[in-house]
């Protein structure tokens, strides 16, 4: 009977040891609902459509507008500006610019994606600052003539490029929505 325990014993004692393996480091995969898109309904000289994943909040100035995505702590700052001759709209299109061209202290790249929509009348730019920059996405859209609008995308934490790619490119594609479905009145 003891040789019988002392052999149990060891059996369990030898059964129980667990082979350690190192495991890869994880990422949270971050996932975000499909958006579903309306037109904007206001009093301003344009209209495009905004995600059902933002809530538009007015500004202080007539058709200034944020854009606010709770779940992601981001907003997409959008400012109107009409415009007076062509000088006053090339100054718009350089400060637009100059605005981007500022974030290269922090920005590891920057990458601009040109839109022209000739039947809609409708020219703009939209640029991808890479790296830990205080904004990851920066546009501005004009008919040519009367109407520009620009707009930042800001993120209410610290600027960490890699854990925020997801995010980024979520609102890059509402971004290029905005754009593509912007229409002037």
């Amino acid at each position: 009977m003891k040789y019988l325990f002392f052999i149990l014993f060891t059996i369990l004692l030898i059964s129980c040891k667990e082979d350690y393996t190192i495991k890869p480091l994880g990422q949270v995969r971050l996932e975000y609902p499909e958006p579903k898109y309306e037109s904007l309904k206001t009093d301003c000289s344009f209209t495009f459509e905004q995600s059902n994943q933002s809530q538009i909040q007015e500004k202080n100035k007539p058709c200034w507008f944020v854009l606010n995505y709770p779940k992601m702590k981001a907003n997409i700052y959008i400012t109107y500006f009409p415009v007076n001759s062509k000088e006053d709209l090339v100054n718009k299109i350089k400060d637009s610019e100059k605005f981007v061209q500022e974030q290269t202290t922090k920005a590891s790249y920057i990458a601009p994606q040109e839109f022209v929509f000739e039947e809609e009348r409708v020219y703009g730019t939209l640029f991808e600052l890479g790296g830990d920059s205080a904004i990851n996405l920066q546009f501005h859209a004009t008919d040519s003539t009367n109407n520009f609008i620009s707009g930042s995308v800001y993120f209410s934490t610290e600027p960490k490029y890699d854990s925020l790619q997801p995010a980024i490119q979520y609102l890059k594609r509402d971004v290029v929505r905005l754009i593509e479905t912007l229409r002037w009145k």
